[in-house]
């Protein structure tokens, strides 16, 4: 089974060759150390705390991780790595020269030897999910520990895996340490190969969230600089084709709400442009994030055309709307404005978080709409009832609090692990 999935891992490389080229062509980010995908320039360390997280989202929820780490092992160093440029601009946000950071290398076992061979790792940290059979047999092959961390898993994906189940019961069988989002999570691991005495349920990390403590603050002073007194919802990491039902659902509550700005986030820098564009095009006023000046009367839509601004939105509006759930991409992260107290909405397209969409649906802390319509209509109902949409906040923000913890029993799992290393 490894040498055919190594052989499809060959031949897939010119595909991937070709889109790397053609998004370089469009996103010059997409140029940035594009050797090390496969396997050349690598930066040379030792002791090495690896943590790999995917893009922006997975970035952000290791953030608490990577601060707890370098402050409990400070004679390590931390390596980050990603897939996306976006992923990689958020590590240099964050942390700035206190991490290295690299991409991960492409399937491929020479790029992964040489991978390892450079970096030297002792503990290597997934975010959530991603499992890669070359890397994973990697890390047993040096007895580097490796713990998925905040790892969760669909019904679908399940199945999905069950289809090579051979190559994945082999890839889970490196001495893995499965740090499970939920016992659910923690089954469908187990049924895939995943040793029972190594796969435990921590909780998930993300509700470790940490937020500047003046966040609040500055929400409300950049609201007063650019919004004004006037009532506005976010519509954050949206995506094709859910522009154009957030645009419509603006259309109808501008009806209500004459003077009601949206501030509307692309999820990808690369799209600013195109978004700019269609709201140009459907007729609304515009002023964006890089213009830096403030919203007239006339202004209906703010877009915001920069990175690692969205909590700072978040925290200058009334309502957020968290995007990629309108569409099929899984929804994007309901955390961040629910931990500002904020009333959410959501689409029905919830499943890269399934747990957590049930949590805050379940408790009354997000309304979930099928469409433009519908999220006009929630967006309304909100807007009309501050009382209830304070109540909803409220509602929200104790749930995060409620689920902290996680960091801290991850922490219990790494401290042993690294220390039998030193």
């Amino acid at each position: 089974m490894r040498v055919f999935y190594n052989l499809l891992i060959y031949l897939l490389q010119i595909p991937a060759m070709v889109y790397w080229l053609v998004r370089g062509l469009v996103n010059r980010s997409y140029r940035d150390r594009v050797g090390q995908r496969f396997g050349i320039g690598y930066p040379q360390l030792e002791k090495c705390i690896w943590i790999h997280a995917v893009s922006v989202g997975e970035v952000q929820a290791a953030v608490p991780l990577v601060r707890a780490i370098q402050k409990r092992f400070p004679n390590h160093h931390t390596l980050i790595t990603t897939v996306t440029p976006t992923g990689a601009a958020r590590v240099a946000a964050n942390f700035g020269d206190s991490v290295t950071h690299c991409y991960i290398p492409f399937e491929m076992p020479l790029a992964v030897d040489r991978f390892f061979a450079s970096v030297n790792p002792e503990l290597a940290l997934i975010m959530e999910t991603e499992i890669w059979p070359n890397l994973y047999q990697g890390c047993g092959r040096r007895d580097i520990p490796l713990v998925l961390v905040s790892a969760r898993i669909s019904p679908k994906s399940v199945k999905k895996y069950r289809k090579l189940l051979p190559l994945f019961r082999e890839t889970l069988s490196h001495g893995i340490i499965i740090a499970a989002q939920s016992e659910a999570d923690a089954a469908r691991f187990r049924s895939l190969g995943a040793s029972p005495v190594r796969t435990w349920t921590t909780g998930n990390i993300q509700f470790d969230i940490e937020l500047p403590e003046d966040l609040a603050d500055r929400g409300r002073e950049f609201r007063q600089r650019f919004f004004g007194e006037r009532p506005v919802w976010v519509a954050a990491s949206t995506h094709d084709q859910e522009e154009q039902q957030v645009l419509g659902a603006h259309r109808t509550l501008l009806e209500r709400f004459p003077d009601l700005l949206l501030v509307l986030v692309p999820r990808h820098p690369e799209r600013f442009a195109t978004v700019a564009d269609l709201i140009d095009k459907q007729g609304f006023n515009r002023v964006s994030r890089t213009e830096e000046r403030p919203c007239d009367a006339e202004t209906r839509v703010f877009l915001g055309d920069t990175m690692g601004e969205v909590p700072l939105f978040y925290a200058g509006c009334d309502v957020a709307f968290v995007g990629g759930s309108l569409v099929p991409i899984g929804g994007h992260n309901l955390l961040e404005p629910a931990a500002l107290g904020l009333p959410l909405v959501s689409g029905p397209h919830v499943y890269n978080a399934q747990e957590i969409s049930d949590l805050f649906i379940g408790l009354g802390a997000c309304h979930i709409v099928e469409d433009g319509a519908q999220l006009a209509a929630a967006v309304a109902e909100l807007l009309d009832d501050a009382n209830a949409a304070r109540e909803q906040g409220g509602r929200a923000r104790d749930i995060v609090s409620q689920n902290r913890g996680a960091l801290a029993r991850l922490l219990t799992l790494l401290e042993p692990l690294i220390e039998v290393r030193q």
